[in-house]
């Protein structure tokens, strides 16, 4: 008995549980060990007819419910700089974790970063942008994926438009006004908590409509500057039937000129592709160009 008491005692205390004869679990125990944060689990158990109880101890992880906060940043070409966009996000929540990339378009599903987000974001999660245009630059899409995840209980911040947070959106369309039990004043005071919701509603689609114009005015610029400079007679883009010449492709026709056996080298085309690589079609274009030269 007092063997297998033993066994069993060193089998279950290398997994942090202890055993006792159930008439001597001291409520001091149970208590220092809940005061200790952990997780304190009971079992009866019963080892020769005599009862015995199992006292489990685990500890719990005192981040496993502890909301997170991340910043997303993004930039449309590598000549832009985020550091900005994280710095305004920082100096607002120090311990925000950054998700960023460098994408451009109007598309969320092609961000890669922004998916991953997505995935791992949780209710009671804050997600903080430097403005809205960081989040969607298209109205539509970014007032539905906006009401998406305020309806998970996810919250947005927008550090250049406080006014469109969720925590702003939430206090617009709860705190109504009360009726008075007047049936005639009622039908106002109702009337006027719709358009309340309504005008928090159209304050947020605003904003994104907002970073939409600023999109479709940038294109609608670049467009008429290129119309602008045509009209004066100035070339727009490269002249009809002049190639497009850069480092790279200078530096890989030289090679082709070293190596392949149509030239001054001893390689045939498969060799010298997997040598340089470079897709096949770019290879005979520049094999080609040599040629005409």
């Amino acid at each position: 008995m007092a063997i297998a008491t033993k066994n069993l005692f060193r089998h279950n205390t290398q997994r942090g549980g202890l055993i006792l004869p159930l008439i001597s679990v001291s409520k001091e125990t149970l208590y220092q060990n809940k005061q200790k944060s952990q997780h304190i689990t009971l079992n009866l158990m019963v080892l020769k007819r005599r009862p015995l109880v199992l006292i489990h101890f685990t500890e719990r992880n005192p981040t496993m419910n502890e909301n997170k906060i991340y910043g997303y940043c993004r930039i449309s070409t590598s000549k832009q700089n985020i550091d900005r966009q994280i710095r305004n996000i920082k100096n607002e929540y120090p311990t925000a974790i950054i998700y960023q990339e460098i994408f451009t378009g109007t598309k969320t599903l092609s961000r890669k970063k922004w998916q991953q987000l997505l995935k791992i974001v949780r209710t009671g999660d804050t997600v903080v942008f430097d403005s809205v245009s960081r989040m969607s630059r298209d109205a539509d899409s970014g007032i539905q994926l906006y009401l998406e995840l305020f309806d998970k209980g996810i919250n947005l911040v927008f550090i250049k438009e406080h006014y469109i947070d969720t925590d702003t959106y939430r206090k617009a369309i709860t705190e109504s006004i009360d009726t008075t039990g007047n049936e005639i004043a009622d039908i106002y005071i109702e009337a006027t908590n719709k358009v309340i919701k309504l005008l928090a509603t159209k304050q947020i689609r605003q904003a994104f409509e907002q970073a939409e114009k600023e999109v479709t005015d940038l294109h609608q610029r670049t467009k008429e500057g290129i119309e602008t400079a045509r009209l004066a007679g100035k070339q727009i883009g490269l002249k009809k039937g002049t190639k497009l010449t850069t480092q790279k492709s200078i530096v890989t026709k030289e090679k082709i000129l070293t190596y392949s056996k149509d030239f001054h080298g001893t390689l045939n085309d498969t060799d010298c592709i997997k040598l340089l690589g470079v897709a096949r079609n770019t290879f005979y274009k520049y094999k080609a160009e040599l040629k005409e030269n």
